[in-house]
């Protein structure tokens, strides 16, 4: 699907799931080279940049959302978005609907039904895509926090088994976030690089390119830090699930050397051999349960002694 979008001195245009026509077609109008034409056909797994013939190609791979409902928690996957920037134009290409894109283009319709065109030109629309996309990422971030926040609560609740798991995940998540942001930074800087040239938008993009690499440092710095919060959180999720086994293993010791002279006791006088105490007395019973009280009162005295309680 082709969206074309006409603004002041260029135009946009968004190829989603681009058939080869529609890729050869937009090659066709903006003397886009083969070798260029050639990456647009299928996807890219890797970033790449490229700069010929007045124009500039960036391959970026942007997380998000594992599925198609922001408020699953579905994981982190990558969609990729081709850029092509010339002078006059800017093309970008995409193999699955991207959000950010798909919201900047429904804005931009509304300002042409109300102003009749676009206002801005090719280099503010080259800041405007990255700034949208790199807002979802951020917006991702948080939604993720937001899960990492419900998580320290439920583990200091005392419902720390049953995040394991979730903390685990989270980590996960912001490991591919970082790992996605980190894999832009040379190819993103090159392609600001050749976008800053006399030939494209001259020295007055340098402003534009730092603001853009900026952002992309925020948000890598946002995934960095909350990243750090749920290792620590892991490893603290980690320290109380240890001492409460601590404390069960102490409580089943406990009980162990509690029982065991109880059943001592209750051994001695079960063997029936000639002349055991307390045979012939009627009280027999009660005097053996009172020495297995006293013995367990003795018990819990030493442990209290030494403070194991």
């Amino acid at each position: 699907m082709m969206y074309r979008q006409e603004y002041h001195g260029g135009v946009w245009v968004d190829l989603e799931g681009p058939t080869n026509e529609e890729i050869r077609q937009v090659a066709e109008e903006f003397s886009i080279s083969e070798r260029v034409e050639t990456e647009l056909l299928s996807p890219t797994p890797l970033p790449l940049v490229s700069s010929d013939h007045g124009m500039a190609l960036v391959v970026l791979h942007f997380p998000v959302h594992g599925t198609g409902d922001p408020s699953a928690e579905g994981g982190t996957r990558s969609q990729e978005v081709d850029f092509i920037v010339g002078k006059r134009f800017v093309v970008t290409v995409r193999y699955e609907v991207v959000a950010p894109l798909h919201r900047l283009r429904k804005l931009l319709e509304s300002e042409e039904l109300v102003s009749g065109s676009a206002s801005i030109t090719t280099d503010v629309l080259v800041e405007i895509l990255f700034a949208h996309l790199y807002a979802a990422v951020r917006d991702h971030t948080n939604h993720v926090a937001d899960r990492l926040a419900r998580i320290e609560r439920d583990m200091f609740d005392g419902r720390e088994r049953s995040t394991v798991r979730a903390v685990s995940e989270v980590n996960r998540e912001y490991l591919h976030l970082e790992s996605a942001l980190a894999n832009q930074e040379g190819p993103i800087s090159h392609f600001l690089t050749a976008l800053s040239r006399a030939e494209f938008f001259g020295d007055s993009f340098a402003e534009r390119s730092t603001r853009v690499l900026t952002e992309r440092t925020q948000v890598a710095g946002l995934v960095h830090t909350h990243r750090a919060v749920a290792a620590e959180l892991r490893e603290t999720n980690s320290a109380l699930l240890e001492s409460r086994q601590n404390e069960i293993m102490k409580a089943l010791m406990m009980l162990t050397v509690v029982v065991l002279p109880l059943e001592l006791i209750a051994f001695i006088f079960a063997m029936h051999v000639p002349g055991q105490p307390l045979e012939d007395n009627p009280d027999a019973f009660w005097i053996i349960i009172g020495g297995m009280l006293g013995a367990v009162a003795l018990v819990l005295l030493y442990f209290a002694k030494r403070r194991w309680l």
